[in-house]
């Protein structure tokens, strides 16, 4: 046995994937806050209230979605027009049941996430869109998750 602790992943992605599973599973709508300011999200500026965005992540409301270990990416419309959208795991405040709340909170902060320095290469840019999707735009409403500091 060596005396150096061993190197982890983070468990994010994998408490992400296993929460929505377990929403869907029960018929319920997944909800996802994000922190929109963090580096590397992408989701069209209108939807963005407070520096936090609020997403659905049901199968009829997006398209091609992946639940990576790095990103959260699918195709949703917006206004009538298909985007692409990418969220980094890092920046997942909160996935959560539309119709009572159930589901998990995330830390703001991270170890290990901060953005890179403007002279570093980026290696935190998601993957080029791969055509368009047909997704449904995402139902909009108030979460009644509040950030307590």
């Amino acid at each position: 046995m060596t005396d150096e602790p061993s190197s982890m992943t983070s468990n994010r992605p994998y408490l992400l994937r296993a929460i929505y599973d377990w929403i869907t599973d029960n018929n319920l709508t997944p909800y996802v806050l994000v922190d929109a300011t963090r580096e590397g999200v992408r989701v069209p500026p209108q939807v963005v209230k407070n520096g936090q965005v609020v997403l659905n992540l049901a199968m009829r409301a997006v398209a091609h979605l992946d639940l990576s270990n790095e990103w959260i990416s699918f195709q949703a419309r917006f206004s009538g027009t298909s985007q692409q959208i990418y969220i980094p795991v890092h920046a997942v405040l909160a996935l959560y049941a539309q119709e009572n709340g159930q589901g998990m909170m995330f830390p703001a902060e991270e170890g290990g996430d901060t953005p890179p320095s403007p002279s570093s290469p980026d290696d935190s840019t998601p993957p080029a869109p791969d055509g368009d999707g047909n997704g449904d735009k995402p139902k909009r409403s108030g979460s009644h998750l509040r950030v307590v500091k």
